[in-house]
């Protein structure tokens, strides 16, 4: 998987995908799972839990460790969507500028954190994870202050689930999404300096 594939994929809409026993396939989902910058929902157990200092939150300081988090089993069978040739494609694009994270740390631990692409004025997100409860709607609050003064316009959530959906994530028609990355894909947005 090559990290110019990739970019070009995603400036279509098309994301990869792997399952066991499959090679890794293109998916473009419809509806399309979005969150608008600036509506992010945040509950007020997360706002009581974003008043507490104990949390250190970070950007691209740690890509390479978020990555490795996200791509750790989450069940009991032990399978991971997200293969050695994803990961190096994914860090390949990361020192190329294009794909970033954000870590969420509790005592110098990484506890929390996600990752994604950039392709103009849409940052693509690919996965999270939490090692404690919070953590990653943590990275969620920390993505939409970034998205909002860095001035992206959409965050691309791919495929809808009750989690994303509780922080604002709204359906649209995989046409409606479409249009608007055709529109935003060349907009000048700047990912913060870590």
């Amino acid at each position: 998987m090559q990290p110019h594939t990739l970019l070009s994929a995603y400036s279509k809409g098309i994301f990869p995908w792997f399952e066991n026993d499959q090679p890794i396939l293109w998916w473009s989902p419809n509806p399309r799972a979005v969150i608008i910058p600036g509506t992010l929902h945040i509950s007020h157990s997360l706002a009581k839990c974003l008043r507490q200092s104990h949390w250190k939150v970070t950007v691209d300081t740690a890509f390479e460790e978020v990555i490795h988090a996200c791509a750790a089993p989450r069940d009991d069978d032990g399978d991971t969507w997200i293969i050695d040739p994803m990961i190096t494609a994914y860090i390949e694009l990361h020192k190329l500028g294009h794909a970033h994270s954000i870590e969420v740390w509790q005592h110098n631990e990484l506890v929390g954190g996600l990752y994604g692409i950039t392709i103009g004025g849409v940052f693509c997100g690919e996965s999270m994870f939490s090692r404690i409860p919070n953590a990653s709607k943590i990275a969620m609050v920390e993505l939409d202050k970034i998205a909002q003064q860095q001035q992206f316009e959409l965050i691309d959530c791919q495929i809808p689930n009750p989690h994303l959906t509780s922080m604002g994530a709204q359906a649209i028609p995989r046409s409606e999404f479409l249009s608007q990355l055709s529109a935003l894909k060349d907009k000048p947005c700047d990912w913060p300096n870590s």
